[in-house]
């Protein structure tokens, strides 16, 4: 189990950096909110050990929910995007259709929670908040907590046919599964490792 856990850590810190390298090198940083909601992290983690307590489901919905969000344009919250009448969004893309609603829960408690919070109100991105709650869920689960570095925009542009071809189907072969990871800079111990969260 604690590998597995060092394994998932390892995963979300690399979906972080290696899927937005322009963003990573250009603006992220630690503690990005210092003057703007200084207790982000806290207030995050409170919102996401609540979720974890209420049900387990928590930790794999969050984590997948990251991994599809970051794989289709980046890790920009572009999945928890609502479809409208003219527009069709990720999440509802036939393969996106298997998120546990536990994950999208999990960031809208958390944003909640941080909105909640005057000064931090509209300052903290849905982008940020699905990565320092991935973080959260593998703590809380028994792995080691992390820092990350935050400055994420949120997506504003979310379309189901953003996600052809960008998400491994069950179909898919160890040529091509391995292919689409390192696609991303992640090798086959990190697919291995998402395909765990996604059962």
């Amino acid at each position: 189990m604690a590998q597995f856990i060092t394994v998932l850590l390892v995963l979300s810190l690399s979906l972080t950096f290696s899927l937005l390298p322009e963003t990573a090198s250009a603006q992220l940083r630690q503690n990005y909110y210092a003057k703007t909601c200084p207790n982000v992290e806290s207030i995050v983690r409170n919102a996401v050990t609540q979720k974890f307590r209420q049900t387990f489901v928590t930790v794999p919905a969050t984590i997948r929910l990251f991994f599809h969000d970051c794989f289709v344009q980046g890790c920009d919250a572009s999945v928890i995007i609502q479809s409208t009448g003219s527009n069709k969004a990720e999440k509802d893309h036939p393969d996106n259709l298997s998120l546990a609603g536990d994950g999208f829960d999990t960031v809208i408690k958390a944003k909640q929670a941080v909105d909640a919070v005057p000064s931090c109100r509209n300052k903290v991105s849905c982008a940020d908040i699905l990565a320092m709650a991935t973080r959260d869920v593998i703590a809380l689960s028994g792995g080691p907590s992390y820092a990350v570095e935050l400055g994420r925009l949120d997506g504003l542009s979310s379309t189901a046919a953003s996600v052809n071809g960008k998400l491994p189907h069950p179909n898919f072969n160890l040529n091509q599964l391995n292919s689409m990871f390192a696609a991303h800079g992640l090798t086959q111990t990190d697919m291995i490792a998402l395909s765990g969260t996604s059962f």
